[in-house]
């Protein structure tokens, strides 16, 4: 009796998996037949950073993020380290609507920020990062009156401070009902609220009876919704996802981002992040990500949570403790199938067009020549989006010239069929040609 639930079981896990495949094609392959209103997309990128955050490209500005967000394919931006003074007195100079804060060209941005909280909770050190929300001027400066109380935030765009995540919620569901606090890059070992290193099992045991007011957690690029389906826990928040990005480049913002639908206001983006009725979010190949396997980057050392059951959690070069990545953290907290999962969104799993162009012309991602085929196919397709998701594989072709095996890669792209060599240890992944795939696979 037991074979034969296992066999349903698995008979249901695949249907799922080809109708969401099928599903995602769908949406890529016929966007000519979509209604209005899922013509009406906000593809929205809510978690970046100033040049005033550490490791930032120092030409981070307001210009260059609205350039390049507009390049990408992006409709929405978070603003990014709002409390930092040097980079609010920029954002000042925005004109806010409807809570939201527009450029002299009408382009625009979301009150966000992250911060770093570091503190002790049953007897663990805890590293939590946050990305919050905030629906007006106004509540941002009541935000950053709390936080300059608790520490100094003119050191880094993203500061750092010694109070719980508990204590986080409480402050400040006081100042506004309508702050919106999302754990980031939820299972990324040190700073992951799921992390190996230094989170939590659960949302319960982070926030216990604080726990609903957390709606949605981002999956980071070492994971997928799919992979968060399988946490039990997860089936009544929204799973959504934004690139993190330190910089303004293509190919780092937008990589992973949300589509919300309908009007640009706070009030709109909010009520689908707390609902559950956003479109769709675009992901990263899981692999992609700097923390999907486990490994040592010091030693050049990765290997799957398979290897690591092997190896006793002990890198084989230096005999020390391996850094558990995100497959091997979420198989560890899994308690349900995928298909069990109640509130399933589509996503379209895409690496960067830049990723793809270097792939094909075996050059780097800043390369002249991976910008002058970038560059080109821009001109001719308006931007990345419409490149990765919709253009014809004809047009492509005429476009590059038939330059066939770029064409196929934004095709395989397009049904997440490039083998990614994965990421560990703060290493990130590597895209394969076919020929490389089988000698890695």
């Amino acid at each position: 009796m037991a074979d034969k639930n296992e066999e349903k079981e698995q008979e249901k896990e695949k249907e799922f998996k080809n109708n969401k495949e099928q599903e995602i094609i769908s949406d890529s392959e016929n966007s000519d037949k979509f209604s209005d209103s899922e013509k009406s997309e906000i593809i929205s990128d809510l978690h970046i950073h100033s040049r005033f955050s550490r490791a930032t490209s120092k030409n981070i500005t307001i210009e260059n993020l609205e350039k390049y967000a507009k390049i990408k394919g992006l409709n929405l931006l978070g603003t990014g380290d709002f409390q930092h003074p040097s980079w609010f007195k920029e954002l000042e100079a925005l004109e806010e609507r409807d809570g939201l804060l527009y450029t002299k060209t009408n382009f625009p941005f979301l009150w966000q920020t992250e911060i770093s909280l570091m503190y002790s909770q049953d007897g663990k050190g805890r590293r939590i990062h946050y990305v919050i929300l905030a629906p007006s001027r106004e509540v941002v400066e009541q935000i950053i009156k709390f936080l300059s109380s608790r520490g100094r935030l003119d050191y880094d765009g993203r500061p750092i401070f010694g109070f719980s995540s508990i204590e986080l919620i409480d402050a400040m569901q006081s100042i506004s009902k309508d702050i919106e606090i999302i754990p980031a890059h939820a299972w990324t070992p040190w700073f992951g609220i799921f992390g190996s290193m230094s989170g939590f099992d659960s949302l319960k045991e982070c926030f216990q009876d604080k726990a609903k007011n957390i709606h949605a957690i981002e999956t980071g690029m070492s994971s997928d919704p799919e992979m968060n389906w399988k946490i039990k826990e997860l089936n009544d928040k929204s799973i959504i996802s934004f690139s993190d990005s330190h910089s303004f480049w293509p190919w780092r913002i937008g990589r992973e981002a949300t589509i919300f639908t309908g009007k640009l206001s706070y009030e709109n983006i909010l009520k689908q992040i707390q609902e559950n009725s956003f479109k769709a979010t675009i992901e990263t190949e899981p692999a992609y990500g700097k923390y999907h396997f486990d490994g040592h980057r010091n030693c050049g050392f990765s290997c799957s949570p398979q290897e690591t059951s092997k190896l006793k959690g002990i890198c084989p070069v230096c005999k020390k403790q391996l850094t558990i990545g995100v497959e091997n953290r979420v198989e560890k907290l899994s308690n349900q199938e995928t298909y069990f999962h109640p509130r399933k969104k589509p996503f379209y799993k895409l690496l960067p067009l830049h990723e793809l162009i270097a792939l094909a012309k075996a050059s780097t991602l800043a390369s002249r020549k991976t910008w002058q085929v970038y560059n080109s196919l821009i001109e001719k397709f308006q931007n990345e989006f419409n490149i990765l998701l919709h253009a014809d594989k004809q047009e492509l072709a005429r476009a590059l010239r038939e330059d066939e095996q770029l064409v196929q890669l934004i095709i395989d792209n397009r049904i997440a069929n490039i083998k990614v060599k994965p990421g560990y240890d703060g290493v990130y992944g590597e895209a394969m040609l076919k020929e490389k795939q089988e000698k890695l696979f």
